[in-house]
């Protein structure tokens, strides 16, 4: 890593950083809870920018990726809130800010940013692993590696829709219908997730993005303590 890369990335943390814990303690802590949650849109594509950011040799397969994520991710969202056939009896309030079809526009930059994170996260810890695997004489099939990595970064992002479910409802983001989060939620978020992790995976694009680790790491702590005391 090069000067230039490792002061971009410790900059981009440092604002990450900035964002989120002036955040948790503008909603646990303060009056001004409400003007926190409405500025959630900006927190996001704040978030997404800064990763475009980060990514070292961005090519149009990088485009591409966040292009399919930014669409798919949306227009599931628009089947589930208007048909219920994904996800579950859902709608989403005003808290992130303009919709279409019922759907924050910021729901794409949101999509991206898990599928993006969970990718990058999941693709540096097994990387060391199988450097480790590689030290001591062994080799780990390409299929392998692909089924590990997909099952891996699949988990880590359903694990992340269940941190944020409640936290999401208290918020205003979300609500669901019957007042309970169905498992047919997560069944959505385990398909429609490994789908786009393969896509992340598959694509010839620079994976290895130490930021993007860093984010994923301080959300699930963000939304771990939001969860903990809202």
């Amino acid at each position: 890593m090069t000067k230039k890369t490792a002061l971009l990335n410790n900059t981009a943390l440092f604002i990450a950083l900035l964002f989120h814990v002036s955040g948790l303690i503008g909603i646990l802590y303060t009056q001004q809870k409400d003007w926190f949650v409405q500025h959630t849109a900006l927190n996001l594509s704040l978030m997404a920018a800064l990763l475009f950011i980060t990514q070292q040799q961005k090519n149009l397969q990088f485009f591409l990726f966040f292009g399919i994520t930014f669409i798919s991710g949306f227009c599931v969202e628009i089947i589930g809130v208007n048909t219920a056939a994904l996800f579950g009896n859902y709608n989403y309030g005003e808290a992130l800010g303009p919709k279409l079809f019922g759907v924050p526009l910021v729901i794409g930059i949101n999509w991206f940013i898990i599928i993006y994170c969970t990718g990058a996260a999941t693709q540096f810890y097994e990387d060391r692993i199988l450097r480790t695997i590689a030290e001591k004489g062994f080799t780990v099939t390409a299929r392998m590696q692909l089924i590990s990595f997909i099952t891996d970064a699949v988990l880590l992002a359903v694990f992340f829709d269940w941190l944020i479910e409640p936290v999401a409802v208290k918020l205003g983001y979300w609500r669901w219908n019957n007042e309970s989060v169905p498992v047919y939620n997560y069944i959505c978020w385990l398909m429609i997730s490994a789908l786009l992790l393969w896509l992340f995976r598959t694509l010839k694009f620079n994976r290895h993005n130490i930021f993007a680790v860093h984010l994923l790491i301080i959300q699930l702590l963000f939304f771990f303590v939001l969860r903990t005391f809202l």
